[in-house]
């Protein structure tokens, strides 16, 4: 735990996918909030096929969801989602004539229900 998934359109030629998942993964393990950095775990994801809105000028985006188990305050997720939200904006650059949303949003995984386990080493 955590669990990272970032979409980003595939209108976004310069995005260096597993540059950005090192990065983010990189500010969940300065966070403090993990006790192991083995534990993040993250994925990426380039959407071939997309809308945003109904408008004809380019639009694209890159949506990141951290899922954690339940019971951080809303404080602690405000701090996660700012601090993957700042990596996100510093992966540029970003294509001219693009206009680009940026977000973050953070999940909470039920602590009672989730269940994990670790094969080989």
């Amino acid at each position: 735990m955590p669990h990272l998934h970032m979409e980003y359109t595939a209108n976004l030629p310069e995005l260096k996918a597993e540059v950005a998942l090192l990065r983010m993964n990189n500010a969940l393990v300065a966070s403090g909030q993990f006790s192991a950095e083995h534990d993040i775990k993250s994925r990426a994801v380039k959407l071939e096929t997309f809308r945003v809105g109904t408008g004809i000028g380019e639009q694209g985006f890159v949506h990141v969801k951290l899922a954690l188990i339940s019971g951080r305050s809303p404080e602690i997720k405000k701090q996660l989602s700012d601090s993957l939200l700042a990596v996100v904006q510093d992966l540029g650059p970003w294509p001219a004539g693009v206009s680009v949303q940026l977000c973050v949003e953070i999940l909470d995984i039920d602590r009672e229900s989730y269940a994990k386990a670790l094969i080989g080493q």
